[in-house]
């Protein structure tokens, strides 16, 4: 039985991966979701101690959670992102609340930033979705200053997220080769990636409830407004749309801690904190 941990044995083409992974984020509208999800974003500024006046990049924003909580601490943050309708909507979000922030188009895998030219790198589910894992990691500890902190929040192979893109790549299997996303999530992967620049890394497994109205309302709101899951749908016949909305509704069923009344489904992910040498 294949795992989400598995070793890819195919070179992947990453440039043709980053394309429709921008097509893919780009589709639905991912921010109807990723706004439910800021206090991830204020629980890792908080770990990864934000300060007034620091210089923060937020790598891979989307809408940007991480950005804004940063904002709120009076540091500089560069929210960067490589679909600019994502920045726009954190923006949109900054200045609805009177926020101070730079958004600027970037790919993580290739940042258009000097070396240690920041005090503090973050990302929530964000970095964890490049192609090229090694790639991103080195980019992201490039940018930072010696003695700077990244924070990172990564949705564990075994959390309910996890489960989920396992569920979906029964029904439309992912690129031949390609790193799974969730292997952010293990912090043997994390070792592995940052390891030889760190002078103190600090992983904590949290939790983060999504909250719908039901399993119906979870898949309809995922299905149209989540990139992965609204693409997963479209390349997909009649048959295999609905039996992936029977496997998605069977998997957050299965983990509903709330009873019939409404739906509350515990997410497993890492939240890391790195100082670099």
């Amino acid at each position: 039985m294949s795992s989400v941990l598995d070793v890819p044995t195919v070179t992947p083409d990453f440039a043709a991966i980053k394309q429709r992974q921008q097509a893919t984020w780009a589709s639905g509208d991912y921010a109807v979701i990723g706004t439910t999800l800021q206090i991830v974003g204020e629980l890792l500024a908080e770990a990864a101690d934000v300060r007034a006046g620091e210089r923060v990049l937020d790598v891979a924003a989307g809408n940007g959670n991480a950005t804004l909580a940063a904002a709120r601490r009076f540091a500089h943050v560069t929210s960067t992102d490589y679909v600019p309708t994502l920045l726009d909507k954190g923006r949109e979000r900054a200045r609805a609340e009177g926020l101070s922030a730079q958004f600027e188009v970037a790919d993580a895998e290739d940042l258009p930033y000097d070396d240690a030219s920041f005090d503090i790198v973050l990302s929530t589910f964000g970095a964890m979705f490049t192609p090229n894992h090694k790639r991103t990691a080195q980019e992201m500890l490039r940018v930072l200053r010696s003695g700077g902190r990244i924070g990172i929040a990564n949705w564990t192979p075994a959390g309910f997220i996890g489960q989920l893109f396992k569920v979906i790549g029964t029904h439309v299997p992912p690129p031949a080769g390609l790193q799974p996303p969730p292997l952010w999530g293990s912090e043997a992967h994390i070792v592995e990636l940052f390891g030889t620049q760190v002078a103190q890394m600090r992983c904590e497994k949290r939790h983060f409830n999504f909250r719908y109205q039901s399993a119906a309302h979870f898949v309809q709101v995922f299905r149209e407004y989540y990139g992965p899951t609204h693409k997963a749908f479209a390349a997909l016949d009649v048959t295999g749309r609905q039996a992936l909305e029977r496997d998605m509704t069977a998997l957050v069923e299965r983990l509903n801690v709330a009873g019939s009344s409404s739906l509350v489904v515990p997410s497993e992910y890492l939240e890391v904190v790195i100082t670099k040498c």
